[in-house]
């Protein structure tokens, strides 16, 4: 790490840490430094870790498609994934010969853990012929029996990339409903949902309109309807950065993770989020100090058993191909 560096880095924690905290978490932030350059490791991050974690300890910051990306595209021999279970699975399936390890094994996902690999057969029998497109937040079991993964950056061109008259989407139900409601391609449906965005409605927006008479409301599509029919935006996560960056409102409601909204605050000073704080439970399993602790004792790693890895990776590759041809 340059001089250059240490010194964004160190602002951007002037930024978001108060400097009582910045005295503790430092340290830390040190020791993870050393330890990756001497395990020649490096730290994914997505966004909706702490800022600590996000500004502080993470080389790689990301949606769940751009960590996919990046995982797939790093050198480095260790890959510490400061995410849920799902998303370091994906990191071993794009990179079978590195090291992955995950701080928290207990960080799970609750759309993840919906549906299970039998379930995705037993629709197979059901609907026999038609495509199965699964959310990347799922296991690699899940993926394995899937013809193509997406994201909520590229669902849409994903199931419209596969040229049939109807597809099976897996699990999130708001997400698929979002997705058919852009496409004319029709959408089998399953009954998963994010326990953090389902907890929004749209009482509660109008409460904020209400209360802020200019406010911008831009919401993630894993969203219950109600609430995707009040917002003025509806993107994935790296879509709801975009626009904020290019928008640039006064005031606004980021419809997510609550912490995605304190990254993003930190980047786009000039606006006022009004935080309506719906954390994940499993992605604040992940600190610094667990992955400071996983580079020191390499341990948690993430394993996926070759077959089913082979099988689920060449759903995430078809996945990012339509990425790439975009």
């Amino acid at each position: 790490m340059t001089a250059t560096d240490i010194r964004v880095r160190s602002v951007r924690l002037d930024d978001v840490i108060p400097d009582v905290e910045r005295v503790i978490i430092e340290p830390i932030i040190e020791d993870i430094e050393g330890l990756k350059r001497e395990r020649n490791a490096v730290v994914l991050a997505h966004n909706y870790m702490t800022p600590d974690i996000f500004y502080g300890a993470a080389d790689l910051r990301g949606d769940s498609l751009q960590l996919a990306r990046m995982a797939a595209e790093t050198d480095a021999d260790v890959i510490v994934l400061a995410g849920v279970h799902f998303m370091a699975e994906t990191a071993k399936i794009a990179n079978p010969d590195k090291t992955v390890l995950i701080p928290d094994p207990a960080a799970g996902c609750s759309l993840a853990e919906s549906i299970t690999a039998a379930d995705v057969r037993l629709l197979r029998e059901r609907y026999p012929g038609v495509p199965v497109v699964t959310y990347v937040n799922t296991s690699a079991a899940v993926k394995a029996e899937s013809d193509i993964c997406c994201t909520s950056s590229n669902a849409v061109a994903v199931v419209e990339s596969l040229g049939t008259e109807r597809v099976i989407f897996l699990p999130d139900r708001y997400l698929g409903r979002w997705v058919a409601s852009q496409t004319d391609v029709g959408v089998i449906l399953w009954h998963g949902a994010c326990e953090v965005h389902e907890r929004f409605t749209g009482e509660e927006l109008r409460g904020y309109r209400a209360s802020y008479p200019d406010i911008r409301i831009i919401a993630h599509p894993e969203c219950p309807p109600d609430v995707l029919d009040e917002a003025d935006f509806v993107g994935s996560t790296s879509g709801m950065i975009d626009w904020v960056h290019a928008e640039a409102p006064r005031q606004v409601v980021m419809v997510t993770e609550c912490s995605m909204a304190s990254n993003v605050a930190a980047e786009a000073p000039a606006t006022r989020f009004v935080r309506p704080c719906n954390l994940c439970p499993h992605m604040k399993r992940i600190t610094l100090e667990k992955i400071r602790d996983s580079l020191v004792n390499m341990h948690h790693e993430v394993i996926v058993e070759p077959t089913i890895a082979a099988r689920a990776r060449a759903a995430v590759d078809r996945m990012l191909a339509v990425g790439a041809s975009r």
